[in-house]
Formats: C-alpha cells, structure tokens, sequence
C-alpha cells in the first residue's frame, strides 16, 4: 500500500517568473533510505472554455517555446497573489480574447503531472461570452483568438489540431458533465 514518505527539508535551487525549481529530501515509510526529488513549485493554473450565445468556443493560438510551435488552446493561466480561482477565470478570458461573459462554472480540476509539479489547474466554462473590448495581453503574449462550433472540437482533438493535455482534460470535463447534468453545461 502507498504510504506518505517523511518529508525531512527543502531547498530553493532557483525562483523564476512562473514557476520555483526545488530540491526536497524524503525518506521511504518501507526501506528507510533517503532520496532527493525535484519539484517544480508555482501557483494554481485556470483554463477557461468560454461558449458564445451561439455555440461557439473561444480560442487562442500561440507560440509555445516548449514544443516551439503554435498552439491551439482555450484562454487560460496563472493565479495572480490573493486571486482567486474563479476570478482568475474571467481575468484571463477577457486580457487574452477581450471576451466576458456569466459567472464562472467550475467543470473539474487536475494536477498537471503530481510527480513534479505541485499545482493543480481548474478549469471553467463561461457561458454567454460576447466580445466586450480588445485584449490586454501581457509583453511576452501574442494570441490569434479564434471561434469554432463547440461541436468540432472532439474532431480537433483527434485530428492532432489541439495537442495541449491541459485543454483537452478541460473539455473531457466539459463533455463529461454536459452529458450528466444535461442544460447546465
């Protein structure tokens, strides 16, 4: 059975913008041998499906240096200090597509890879997003917003189109609960 190991100290090994690479000791509950882990420490992510009135998603497509590639993706990011998940939801829809819509529905929320990072990232659905201003994308930003049928997006997925983990467990949840709660979602 997987028991907790003994956390016995940590170290910084290096505070970027996003994220803080640390260097942690642990000891096992069944050999008793100590071991060092590296884990990437950063704040909560939100990723958000924003649905038009007219069933249509909002998207972006970016560079990512990562893969260093363009990406198709839902608007999303990072929790600001003292932000909260849902209202980092609607703060990063609208700097990123310059979209708003209703209140916030919290679809799901996952860890992105627990054996490294120790975030989670929640994903919403924001229904009703009409266009309200032209986005406030930060300097190192520069997003192409798109509109699909909500309906072709299984199809992008499969299609390798949309490849980012993240947004495609965003619309498992999505579909997951519009099949189980029916008109809620």
């Amino acid at each position: 059975m997987a028991e907790p190991w003994k956390f016995l100290n940590s170290k910084i090994l290096q505070s970027c913008r996003v994220f803080t690479l640390k260097k942690e000791r642990y000891r096992s509950p069944h050999t008793g041998r100590e071991h060092d882990f590296y884990l990437i420490d950063s704040s909560d992510w939100v990723n958000v499906i924003p649905l038009t009135p007219d069933g249509q998603v909002i998207l972006v497509k970016q560079y990512r240096f990562g893969t260093k590639e363009t990406s198709l993706e839902i608007p999303g990011g990072m929790l600001d200090e003292r932000d909260t998940p849902v209202r980092a939801a609607s703060r990063e829809l609208l700097e990123e597509t310059g979209y708003a819509g209703d209140e916030p529905i919290l679809l799901g929320t996952v860890h992105p890879n627990p054996a490294i990072h120790t975030n989670r990232c929640h994903t919403y659905l924001i229904k009703n997003a009409v266009f309200k201003n032209p986005p406030k994308q930060d300097a190192t930003e520069d997003i192409e917003v798109q509109s699909v049928p909500i309906a072709e997006i299984p199809q992008l997925i499969r299609d390798g189109k949309i490849t980012h983990v993240l947004v495609i467990a965003a619309f498992y949840w999505y579909f997951s609960n519009k099949r189980s709660q029916g008109p809620r979602v």
